[in-house]
């Protein structure tokens, strides 16, 4: 029988005070409500259609949202998109996906569509408290791109891998040297993907001037520092413009000449 103890239960209390489960399937709702609420789930919401649960979320801005993959009006992708795109404050609340289609393309969908946790059904208690106290206790860095937008994709958990990490950047923060290339890179595609998507381009330029505006701070980099907080000011000037990003942008790109080409896969 699984238990929890009661110094991690408080530790997660934060996120799971509101929760959103998005399944069409009644029974598999009224699990999953149940077992939330043993891990301390004060308010529990069910929808199972996607544009309803867009809604719904939206409302009552939830801490956490599970999602099964796919419904005959849902389809779990989607709704990752659509939140991590939007203007809602819960935008960035961590999504957790449970779904029987554990195949290799739909982890790496759940993956790309911004989800933090990926757990395959059947599941035990255990395992879904183990996603639960990764996305409470475990934060991984937020990536604002353009063709992605959500946590740090090289620390997805699918739960079918357990081995080493493989990847130089796969640590918490990621080296001085792979937060500012990842940055610059994301600038890159910021700027060469502008007009496909502008609202979120400007989003993804804000967010790596503050990153690199901080990572300047750390390492006393002062031409970053000048660099960034110029960005930002104009940021704040008014409605950007790709024309008018470009000379800022373009003077912290100068500052690091190995990035020549927009990031194939940011974060």
């Amino acid at each position: 029988m699984f238990t929890a103890d009661s110094k991690t239960l408080s530790r997660i209390a934060p996120v799971v005070r509101r929760v959103v489960v998005v399944d069409p399937n009644a029974s598999a709702a009224r699990l999953m409500t149940d077992i939330i609420k043993g891990f301390g789930a004060r308010e529990v919401y069910v929808e199972g259609d996607e544009d309803l649960a867009m809604e719904l979320i939206r409302d009552v801005e939830p801490g956490v949202i599970f999602t099964e993959y796919s419904g005959q009006t849902l389809s779990g992708e989607s709704l990752a998109r659509k939140v991590r795109r939007s203007h809602m404050t819960c935008r960035t609340a961590p999504i957790i996906m449970v779904t029987a289609e554990a195949t290799a393309a739909t982890i790496r969908g759940a993956r790309d569509a911004g989800v933090h946790e990926f757990l395959r059904k059947p599941f035990t208690t255990g395992d879904l408290f183990k996603r639960v106290e990764n996305v409470a206790l475990k934060p991984r860095p937020w990536v604002e791109a353009v063709g992605y937008v959500g946590p740090d994709r090289r620390r997805f958990n699918s739960g079918e891998y357990s081995g080493a990490k493989k990847r130089r950047g796969d640590t918490d923060g990621g080296s001085v040297v792979d937060v500012r290339d990842q940055a610059t890179r994301i600038l890159v595609a910021a700027m060469t993907q502008f007009d496909q998507d502008p609202m979120q381009a400007v989003r993804a330029v804000r967010q790596q001037a503050a990153t690199l505006k901080g990572l300047a701070v750390r390492t006393a980099d002062a031409k970053l520092a000048i660099a960034a907080a110029a960005l930002e000011s104009y940021l704040a000037s008014g409605t950007p413009s790709k024309a008018g990003l470009a000379q800022p942008v373009g003077a912290i790109l100068s500052l690091n000449p190995s990035t020549q080409a927009p990031a194939q896969q940011a974060g």
